[in-house]
C-alpha cells in the first residue's frame, strides 16, 4: 500500500519535537498540520478532516487524554496515536481504553514512528473495506512491522515455486510457523506437511528415517517401512536444523533434490518422489562449510531462495499485537476469560529484550495465563526473569584515587551540544551544521 498523501494532525507543545515530527512526516509524503494545544487542534479539525492525529499526553489546557476522549466521543473515525513519557505505561493503557490506536514513548524512535503511522493508517483503510487486520497476519503469523510485511510478501511469492527454500533466523523466531504458512499458501496446500528436526534423529537412523528401508535391511528391520520423503509425497517436507545433518547424508539429500528419486536402505531400485523441501537453520552455514561440516553444493542449492526471519528486537511495533494475540490464543486454549494486562505487567512485557524471541514471549504469556486468577494478567503472573529485568544502568569509568570521576561520554556530548546551541542563539539548523550532524539527529538528541 502507498500510505503517502494522508492528512496528519500533530498536537505537540514542544517546538523542537513538533518541528521534528512535521519534517519527518512531511518528507514521507504526508500533508501535516501542527498545533501546540488541543484547543487549537479542535479549531483545525473544524476546518478540514484528518486521517490521523498524533498527540502528546501532556498539553497546556485540555490534556491529551481528555482530547482523545472528546475526539472519540464525537465519533471521529480518524486514527489516533498518543505520545507519552517513558515509564508512564498507565497513561498508555488508559489511552488505549479511550480509543487510541497506538502509543509511542519518549524519546521518540523515528523508525517506530513511521511504522506506527503506517500501521494505523493501513488498519483504518482495511477496516473501511471490511477487511480488519488481515495483512498483519500471514496464515496465523502476526506481524505488522515493515520487516514482517516484507517477509510475508516474499514468502507468498516463493510459495508458488517448486524450488527448495532455506529459512534463516535465530532460535525462537518462528521458522516452522513460516514453513507451514508457505505450505498453506502453495499449490501443495492439500498435500501433507511433514516436519522433522534433524538434530533429534540419531545419525545411525537418519538415512532410514528419511528414505525408508526394506525388510531385513538391518538388524531390527522386521518389515519394510517408508521414510519421510514418502510420507510427504505430494506435499512439503520441512527439515528443521538442517545444519545438524551428517555430511554423508547431505550428499544423498542433494541427489534426492536433483533427481527427485530416493533409494530405501537395503533397496535395489530408486523410487520417485514428489516433495517440496523447506529447510531451516539458526547456524551460519557458510561458516559450517569453512569448518567442513556442511556441503557447499547443498548450501547453494538451498540458498538460492532464502528468507531471513528477523529477531523480535528488530520487529518494531510488533510486540504489543503479539502480546494481545498470544493472550487470546492461550486464554481460549485454557478456557479462561482474560480481558487485559495490568499496567505493571504490561511495562515488564514491553521492556524485556526477549533473547529467545517469539518462543520466549509465548512461553511467558502461556505461564501468565495459566497462573492468572482474575481477568487481567498481573505482574506476579509473569516469569521471574521478566519481573526482575531492569535496563542496564549507565556506568562511569573508575577514577584515580583523589580525582573526580571521569564524566560519561553522553554527559560530555550533552554539554557540548547545549554550548553550541547557546552560541548560535538557539538556531538549530546552524547548530546541526557546526556539530556535523543532521537536523533530525539534533532534534532527537535534544528530545532525549
Amino acid at each position: 500500500m502507498d500510505d503517502t498523501g494522508h492528512h496528519l494532525l500533530i498536537v505537540e507543545d514542544d517546538p523542537a519535537l513538533q518541528e521534528l515530527l512535521v519534517e519527518e512526516l512531511s518528507e514521507a509524503g504526508h500533508r501535516v498540520t501542527a498545533c501546540d494545544s488541543a484547543e487549537a487542534a479542535m479549531a483545525a479539525l473544524s476546518q478540514a478532516p484528518v486521517d490521523l492525529i498524533i498527540s502528546d499526553v501532556r498539553l497546556p489546557g485540555i490534556s491529551g487524554l481528555a482530547w482523545l476522549e472528546r475526539v472519540r466521543g464525537e465519533g471521529l473515525e480518524c486514527g489516533f496515536i498518543v505520545i507519552t513519557a517513558f515509564g508512564t505505561i498507565e497513561q498508555a493503557v488508559e489511552a488505549l481504553k479511550l480509543g487510541a490506536d497506538d502509543f509511542l514513548t519518549k524519546p521518540l524512535d523515528l523508525a517506530a514512528l513511521q511504522e506506527a503511522v503506517f500501521r494505523v493508517l493501513e488498519h483504518r483503510r482495511l477496516a473501511a473495506r471490511g477487511e480488519g487486520e488481515a495483512p498483519a497476519h500471514f496464515h496465523g503469523i502476526v506481524g505488522a512491522s515493515d520487516a514482517m510485511q516484507s517477509l510475508f510478501h516474499d514468502a507468498a511469492r516463493l510459495a508458488n515455486s517448486e524450488a527448495p527454500i532455506l529459512l534463516l533466523g535465530e532460535s525462537g523466531t518462528g521458522k516452522e510457523l513460516l514453513a507451514r504458512a508457505i505450505h498453506a499458501e502453495s499449490p501443495r496446500a492439500e498435500g501433507p506437511f511433514v516436519a522433522v528436526n534433524c538434530a533429534s534423529v540419531p545419525a545411525e537412523l537418519m538415512e532410514s528415517e528419511f528414505f525408508g528401508h526394506t525388510k531385513g535391511a538391518f538388524t531390527g528391520a522386521h518389515e519394510a517401512r517408508g521414510g519421510l520423503f514418502q510420507a510427504a509425497q505430494g506435499g512439503s517436507l520441512f527439515l528443521d536444523e538442517i545444519g545438524e545433518m551428517p555430511i554423508a547424508l547431505q550428499a544423498k539429500l542433494l541427489r534426492a533434490l536433483q533427481e527427485k528419486r530416493v533409494r530405501p536402505v537395503g533397496g535395489e531400485r530408486e523410487l520417485p518422489v514428489d516433495v517440496r523441501i523447506i529447510a531451516a537453520t539458526h547456524r551460519d552455514l557458510e561458516q559450517a562449510i569453512t569448518d567442513g561440516d556442511f556441503r557447499s553444493d547443498l548450501f547453494y542449492r538451498l540458498e538460492t531462495f532464502s528468507l531471513r526471519l528477523p529477531p523480535l528486537r528488530e520487529r518494531h511495533g510488533d510486540l504489543q499485537p503479539l502480546i494481545t494475540a498470544l493472550i487470546d490464543k492461550h486464554a481460549e486454549a485454557q478456557g479462561k476469560r482474560i480481558l487485559g494486562v495490568e499496567p505493571q505487567a504490561l511495562e515488564a512485557l514491553l521492556g524485556y529484550p526477549y533473547p529467545g524471541n517469539v518462543r520466549e514471549l509465548e512461553n511467558a504469556i502461556m505461564r501468565a495465563v495459566t497462573l492468572a486468577e482474575g481477568e487481567r494478567l498481573s505482574h506476579g503472573d509473569l516469569p521471574e526473569r521478566l519481573r526482575q529485568h531492569r535496563p542496564t544502568p549507565a556506568t562511569t569509568l573508575p577514577s584515580a584515587e583523589g580525582q573526580a570521576p571521569w564524566p560519561r561520554l553522553e554527559d560530555v556530548e550533552k554539554r557540548y551540544i547545549h554550548k553550541v546551541l547557546e552560541a548560535t542563539g538557539g538556531n538549530k539548523r546552524r547548530t546541526a551544521e557546526i556539530l556535523g550532524i543532521a537536523r533530525k539527529t539534533l532534534y532527537r538528541r535534544l528530545e532525549e
